[in-house]
């Protein structure tokens, strides 16, 4: 190696220094990285082996952000923690068709799980705050975030373009959900029709506190979160027109969509002598977490006790034929969010169906019970 190679390594080689090695313009250089298509084949491998003999890496990502006023990456902000997002079937399916819109506009990616960035004891705290104020993105997908989290503050200061997804829903917002109400409503008339007066409801967390247990109509009034509300004004407006006093009927509030939360809420109350007969739960996870609940009380399901869900997205085999649901799509969400990012013009809100499927976890009731639950 000659004295002057040895000079052009020691320091950082650039764009320039490519060019000149090649014998190219600069243009042609940042073409061989960016934009490939504009160069012959030969071309761009003579380039890039020249770039490659330097130690040139290709532009600076920082400097070409500043340059087109692009980072070619959304970021997603949800309020629970990464291993959720990659094992809950809802946001798995849901990140599937936000990554399916992603490759069809090529670009990435950024997850933003403010749960974990954040204190053990304030899940939307400073820590993701700051990590939405320091993310290099385009614009940003909230997903089932409470309407008082910070982070949501955060992002619209940003001033980027932002997408709602179920929750929250915010005033001059894009908005991607499902007819939540309409989905519980249909849940509640299922179970009605079947016979059933003996009602409880497993809730979704309706604050950002962590708080597990009966939900009083004070804490359900100051719900932040927009779709367990909106769940279970369905389920009580059907209950009233059933004959069956919503005031009468617990709510379990489960701090964590998870199975086991919804089993230990449940269970005492499967062993009290005006059991229900009858669940409903907001997810697909606390409907089975209910069904274990049952087995573990002795108890058979759909014989002693009927349990509906929402989502379904219980998983293959047994789980997914047994489970009386709500069906949403959830791609289909992550589809919609991604472009209405990419054509602000558009729709500003789409709420999509949600269908009631029934399967084996539902049944008539098998002695019948008078209106007040007897």
């Amino acid at each position: 190696m000659t004295d002057e190679n040895q000079d052009t390594l020691s320091k950082r080689a650039t764009l320039r220094d490519v060019a000149k090695a090649a014998g190219v313009s600069h243009t042609t250089v940042s073409n061989a990285f960016a934009r490939p298509d504009q160069l012959s084949a030969p071309l761009r491998e003579r380039v890039l082996t020249t770039a490659r003999a330097l130690g040139y890496a290709g532009p600076n990502p920082a400097a070409r952000s500043l340059r087109t006023g692009r980072h070619g990456a959304i970021g997603l902000a949800f309020s629970e923690d990464l291993p959720y997002a990659f094992s809950d079937p809802t946001a798995i399916g849901f990140l599937q068709g936000v990554a399916e819109a992603c490759r069809g506009l090529r670009t990435n990616l950024l997850l933003i799980a403010t749960r974990t960035l954040a204190a053990a004891d304030d899940p939307a705290g400073p820590d993701g705050v700051q990590a939405v104020r320091d993310a290099a993105v385009d614009g940003f997908v909230l997903y089932s975030l409470a309407r008082d989290s910070p982070v949501v503050a955060s992002v619209s200061a940003r001033g980027l373009p932002h997408v709602a997804v179920d929750q929250p829903r915010l005033p001059g917002v894009p908005y991607v959900g499902i007819d939540d109400e309409g989905g519980a409503r249909r849940a509640a008339e299922h179970l009605l029709a079947f016979g059933h007066r003996r009602f409880a409801i497993l809730s979704l967390k309706l604050g950002s506190d962590g708080r597990d247990g009966v939900a009083s109509p004070g804490r359900v009034a100051a719900a932040t979160y927009s779709v367990p509300a909106s769940r279970l004004a369905g389920y009580r407006a059907a209950l009233a027109r059933g004959g069956v006093d919503p005031a009468a009927v617990p709510v379990l509030e489960c701090a964590l969509n998870d199975e086991r939360r919804a089993h230990d809420q449940l269970l005492p109350l499967l062993g009290t002598k005006q059991r229900p007969t009858a669940i409903l739960a907001m997810s697909d996870r606390l409907a089975l977490g209910a069904v274990a609940a049952a087995r573990a009380a002795g108890l058979t399901v759909p014989g002693d006790l009927s349990v509906v869900g929402f989502d379904d997205v219980a998983g293959d085999g047994l789980e997914s034929s047994f489970l009386t649901t709500v069906r949403q799509p959830h791609a289909e969400k992550g589809r919609l969010a991604l472009q209405m990012l990419a054509a602000p013009g558009g729709p500003q809100q789409r709420v999509l169906p949600a269908e009631l499927v029934v399967r084996a976890s539902s049944a008539r009731v098998t002695a019948p019970q008078s209106a007040d639950g007897t």
